[in-house]
């Protein structure tokens, strides 16, 4: 991706970019050398150590002692804390959140719709998991997520005739491109509660989300479980369905939505 200036847009500026590019880098591809993120940049190594190195002054990534390549930088995180969407959404699911982690240990993330996006806003990584991975911050096409289709769901109709028009960006052999399978999908959706996906962002990766309601009813944010696909093959998606709707709807609770132990509540179906 070369960002130079003939490709910037009028008052924009470069090194901005460059720096948001790399961060953006990192997020995506994790431990990476000089090199590498030169050649994301579309610069020569020098320029891209020394951005990395005024972006490590400040925390926003750090570099291993041993290999010398860099990742996403715990800074990142006291900025992520201080985002707000609307109400506090994270602050207000967090209990539901919580209790789906305590009673399912797979890794739990919570997302919003913005830019007709699914937004990882907040994640509680499963002690099941070998090497802890950040799902904070990525972006997912609406049609590639559980979370996303929940979001679909959801849109007033002129904004989902757009969306579910395409193109869809095909990520791995499962990912749903055709337009009516992607709207009968999002018929299942609707009808269930809830929405899957098995290997449709990443090979080996299934996951499951339900929507979390404002106190009118309108999808605020989904909550989502999320794991190897041979962990959560279609049929402990199923048995997991109950619960992520459970969860949703305690989490709705923080939005003055009532919400009773033990059961999900009708309207929590609805998106």
């Amino acid at each position: 991706m070369d960002i130079s200036n003939d490709d910037r847009a009028p008052g924009r500026v470069q090194s901005v970019e460059r720096a948001v590019t790399i961060l953006e880098f990192l997020a995506a591809n994790g431990w990476s050398g000089v090199t590498d993120v030169g050649n994301a940049l579309g610069v020569h190594k020098s320029t891209a150590f020394r951005l990395l190195n005024t972006l490590e002054g400040r925390g926003l990534v750090e570099q291993h002692v041993d290999s010398g390549k860099y990742r996403l930088g715990f800074g990142l995180l006291q900025l992520a804390h201080a985002v707000t969407v609307g109400p506090d959404i994270r602050r207000q699911s967090q209990p539901g959140c919580e209790w789906l982690a305590q009673h399912t240990d797979e890794t739990i993330t919570l997302s919003v719709c913005e830019d007709f996006e699914s937004v990882t806003i907040d994640q509680i990584v499963s002690t099941s998991t070998v090497a802890s991975r950040s799902w904070l911050g990525r972006r997912i096409p609406l049609h590639a997520a559980a979370s996303g289709k929940i979001f679909l769901a959801s849109l007033p109709d002129g904004d989902f005739e757009k969306i579910v028009a395409g193109p869809h960006e095909r990520f791995t052999p499962g990912t749903i491109t055709d337009v009516g399978l992607l709207r009968e999908e999002i018929d299942r959706c609707k009808a269930n509660g809830y929405a899957t996906t098995s290997e449709e962002f990443e090979e080996g990766l299934s996951s499951i989300a339900a929507p979390i309601l404002s106190f009118d009813n309108d999808v605020v944010a989904a909550i989502s479980i999320s794991g190897p696909t041979y962990r959560l093959d279609d049929e402990r998606l199923t048995e997991l369905a109950p619960l992520v709707r459970e969860a949703a709807a305690q989490a709705s609770a923080g939005f003055t939505y009532e919400w009773q132990a033990g059961r999900v509540e009708e309207a929590s179906t609805q998106s």
